[in-house]
């Protein structure tokens, strides 16, 4: 029965982190730069849905579809008001990583500003029920979670691999120098990614705050993970995204059977740790690039 309910919970877990990592690696894998302001927009989402529902009065189904559009919409601002002058100044990895790192401080901090440090919640009065499955309960918002996530996994795959937007994007990924050679827009490219990557992002942040909390910092907490995911499946790699984390997902769930639970998140690391050493491209990764942005 415990091992059956702890199976559950590291499904649903796992689909979360995919989630996150999935938004992370597939702006990843076309821009090449790590985009930790995701963080901030997985609270925004959160954000917007409350604020939509609570504060405006929209029914919850209306409030939840603006707040992920709007979500996209952030990362496309972010691209183009932001991301677009560094890449035309040839900025380095690094500096677009620090510089995302500032955008994420000065995001979060304008959300603290505005909603204040309170913990909120996007179900304060609803009862989801749970229902039995295989010898362990499993929750309306779990369900919820599950059913939009695989949704989203398909949708991506289906979009990349079947539509001429995808194979764009991947062929900008591939190779840029030679997309641009065939007349590919990449400035294009990259604010779509960024709107398609951000709207993951919102709906994950929405998922987490039906299921958890919300607060200023919580996109951060949900992004290392993600993070984690997408290097253990293989940065850049979207199969290896979703796959990294429902690994984490399990790792979680079956760590903190035996094992205190303050070491949840430490066995995650020492997992990474290892995937570092011994494998670092993960599942299906493949070589960092060593090139400039």
């Amino acid at each position: 029965m415990l091992e059956r309910q702890l199976l559950l919970n590291a499904v649903v877990a796992g689909s979360t982190y995919s989630l996150v990592a999935l938004g992370f690696s597939v702006i990843y894998s076309v821009c090449r730069f790590f985009h930790f302001t995701h963080a901030a927009v997985i609270t925004c989402g959160a954000y917007l849905a409350w604020t939509f529902i609570f504060l405006v009065g929209l029914p919850p189904a209306v409030g939840i579809v603006l707040a992920v559009l709007c979500t996209a919409l952030l990362g496309a601002i972010l691209y183009g008001c932001f991301y677009h002058f560094l890449m035309l100044r040839q900025a380095s990895p690094l500096v677009m990583l620090l510089a995302s790192l500032g955008m994420y401080t000065v995001i979060q901090n304008a959300i603290s500003l505005a909603y204040g440090d309170v913990y909120r919640t996007l179900s304060p009065n609803a009862s989801f029920g749970s229902y039995p499955i295989l010898g362990a309960r499993i929750t309306g918002v779990q369900v919820a979670t599950l059913t939009a996530n695989v949704l989203l996994y398909g949708a991506i795959g289906w979009a990349l691999a079947r539509t001429k937007p995808g194979r764009i994007a991947r062929a900008v990924a591939n190779d840029r120098e030679l997309a641009n050679t065939y007349g590919i827009d990449e400035r294009l490219v990259f604010l779509v990614v960024f709107a398609v990557g951000s709207l993951l992002a919102g709906v994950a942040g929405i998922l987490i705050a039906f299921d958890g909390s919300i607060n200023p910092t919580m996109g951060f907490d949900a992004l290392l993970m993600g993070v984690v995911a997408a290097i253990i499946g293989g940065v850049g790699s979207i199969p290896g995204s979703v796959a990294g984390g429902f690994f984490i997902g399990f790792i979680q769930a079956f760590g903190v059977w035996k094992l205190p639970t303050e070491w949840q998140g430490g066995i995650v690391f020492i997992v990474l740790l290892a995937f570092l050493v011994f494998r670092p491209n993960g599942f299906f990764g493949k070589p960092l690039p060593r090139h400039t942005v």
